[in-house]
């Protein structure tokens, strides 16, 4: 079954990703494939697959960390570029504070450095969780590491959140937490590309899905109407399409 459409119908805005012919190679091997897919606004949406199958290397194009080596992407309609750099919060697979910085020290630095940062809504957050921001990163757990990351990440007002692996790493309490973040504490409106190969716990606050194998999509759809007509979770068609390969 292929399912092409994330947004069903025709979208009435501009998609919030658009890939078209997408391919980035690393010397001889392709990490992307002619990959073509669009994601609509303001959804959820999971980009699943297996290691190795140009997740990662996909949020880091839309990230603009990567340049694809052939086709087209684009984000709210604009080539990748430090107008759209502005609009997009990048959560990478690790953490990249210097361990030696205190909670308060990452707080400041996003609050300096990103003009789209909530700063109160960051501290509450915080607060919530009980994390000391007087304390560094160091001698924090490493489920309290990844939360604090988190927090900052989804603090800002961005137009697209882009999260690589964010529940990989921590205990099933913390993937509870993440994901109710990610649902409860995004901009309004704004998409959120989730990157996981666990797809039982991420499917509850899926809106669509992307599977891909080997650079290319497979599979995609809303993940509710999939479920109705295939009558399947995305965790069990997940399992279903990738024996193929």
């Amino acid at each position: 079954m292929q399912y092409d459409n994330i947004a069903g119908s025709a979208p009435l805005t501009v998609p919030a990703v658009g890939c078209y012919g997408l391919t980035k190679t690393y010397g001889a091997a392709p990490a992307l494939s002619e990959l073509s897919v669009e994601l609509p606004a303001g959804k959820i949406i999971g980009l699943l697959g297996p290691n190795g199958s140009g997740k990662t290397t996909l949020i880091k194009i839309l990230a603009g960390l990567l340049r694809p080596t052939a086709g087209d992407v684009r984000i709210y309609g604009k080539t990748p570029s430090e107008e759209t750099k502005a609009e997009v919060s990048y959560l990478p697979e690790r953490m990249y504070f210097d361990p030696g910085m205190k909670v308060e020290e990452c707080v400041v630095l996003f609050r300096d450095f990103y003009r789209d940062f909530d700063e109160t809504r960051a501290r509450s957050m915080l607060s919530v969780l009980g994390v000391p921001t007087d304390r560094k990163l160091k001698t924090l757990s490493k489920g309290t590491r990844e939360k604090v990351q988190l927090v900052l990440v989804m603090a800002r007002r961005a137009k697209l959140y882009l999260l690589d692996e964010p529940i990989g790493g921590v205990d099933p309490a913390a993937r509870d937490f993440i994901l109710s973040t990610i649902v409860a504490a995004h901009n309004p409106g704004a998409t959120v590309l989730v990157s996981t190969h666990l797809i039982r716990d991420v499917e509850p606050v899926l809106d669509g899905f992307v599977f891909l194998s080997g650079g290319r999509a497979v599979m995609s759809g809303e993940a509710e109407k999939v479920r109705n007509e295939s009558g399947k979770s995305l965790d069990e068609l997940f399992r279903e399409v990738f024996r193929c390969f």
